[in-house]
């Protein structure tokens, strides 16, 4: 038989961990879109069908506060008032005015106080526009801080690497 080679001793190589095809910005936003479309989807938002006037009524008489009774809406009392405004509202909507138009036509005849909801001052586009900034404020800083931690994360990982060569280097020679 023939002589055997010798054979080099392997010294164990630390392989490179393997990632999967997908970066992780998409594993982050796959969901991250997939919770806003069901929201959209669930809020009803593409619903196009428009309400009944008994929806409507409803709706408005949910908002309008009984003029006998203490934080009860119209809706909910079954108060001889209370039983007069809803008829009022129904007639209203029935001849096809407006819900701003029967909100001023309750206002004129039992004061402000009869509606539930207090009119709009036009800050509510602020309140709702404060913490989307900030929350999309937030979801980018912690973007840039793994951004640059994943860079210096790499870089680390090659100073690493050539350290290691050098080491090997050396040792051969």
């Amino acid at each position: 038989m023939g002589k055997r080679r010798a054979v080099p001793e392997r010294t164990a190589v630390a392989r490179p961990h393997r990632r999967s095809g997908v970066p992780l910005w998409a594993k982050v936003a796959l969901p991250l879109v997939v919770l806003a479309v069901a929201l959209v989807i669930g809020s009803g938002a593409f619903d196009r069908s428009p309400p009944t006037t008994a929806q409507r009524a409803a709706a408005i008489e949910a908002g309008v506060r009984c003029p006998s009774c203490t934080d009860v809406s119209v809706a909910q009392s079954n108060a001889s008032t209370a039983i007069a405004v809803r008829h009022q509202i129904e007639q209203m909507v029935a001849d096809g005015r407006s819900t701003a138009d029967i909100d001023q036509v309750l206002v004129s005849e039992y004061g402000q106080a009869i509606l539930l909801v207090p009119p709009d001052a036009g800050g509510v586009p602020l309140i709702w526009i404060i913490p989307i900034v900030l929350g999309l404020g937030a979801i980018a800083t912690v973007g840039v801080v793994l951004w640059r931690r994943s860079r210096a994360f790499g870089a680390l990982r090659s100073e690493d690497a050539d350290g290691r060569a050098d080491a090997r280097d050396h040792e051969t020679v």
